[in-house]
């Protein structure tokens, strides 16, 4: 299969526009209405990140995931023997798309789920959708463009360790959301 690059569709203007409106939608629960010290109120697994490392890693994780978006959406694949026929390669190029925009919305929406709606169930079910979703990412990147994949892989294997961190949390405390419980480290409101 041989690929071509076409006049750029997709710009480094698009990316920045995707990372600050997700970044603004999940800013506004936890950030405004939400509670930073949730996440160490929880009895949490030994093999939980300290909650300094989620900003950091997650600017560097969508900013990979944008770079192998632009690939994606940028790439032209041409009709080479013994290649994926146009109409396979355009699928998986439009499920790479797809499923990295509900990927880019699970991002965005995982903060409400969590800090403002204090559910640590329905963020460990926002955690593993993610996962699946990085996972067809992967497998459908890794068809069209490698280092696409690669870079998608990366968001994977953080989101295995999150999604463990995410289940053992959601296992071992009560969600206050669910059960209309006080929130760990928040005082029923009489």
């Amino acid at each position: 299969m041989s690929a071509t690059a076409p006049a750029r569709r997709f710009r480094w203007w698009h990316g920045a526009a995707i990372l600050v409106a997700a970044n603004a939608v999940s800013f506004w629960p936890a950030g405004v209405l939400g509670d930073a010290a949730f996440y160490t109120a929880f009895r949490l697994p030994p093999y939980a990140p300290p909650d300094w490392l989620f900003a950091p890693l997650w600017l560097v994780l969508n900013i990979t995931s944008l770079v192998a978006l632009a690939r994606v959406a940028n790439l032209e694949v041409a009709n080479a023997a013994g290649g994926l026929q146009p109409d396979a390669a355009g699928r998986r190029r439009a499920l790479v798309l797809v499923s990295e925009g509900v990927g880019w919305l699970l991002f965005a929406v995982f903060t409400t789920f969590f800090f403002w709606l204090h559910s640590p169930v329905l963020a460990a079910l926002d955690t593993l959708a993610g996962l699946v979703v990085a996972v067809v990412s992967v497998a459908a990147a890794a068809a069209l463009d490698r280092p696409a994949a690669g870079l998608i892989g990366l968001r994977l294997l953080w989101l295995l360790l999150a999604s463990a961190v995410a289940v053992s949390v959601a296992l071992h405390n009560v969600d206050p959301f669910l059960v209309a419980a006080p929130a760990p480290g928040v005082e029923a409101l009489q």
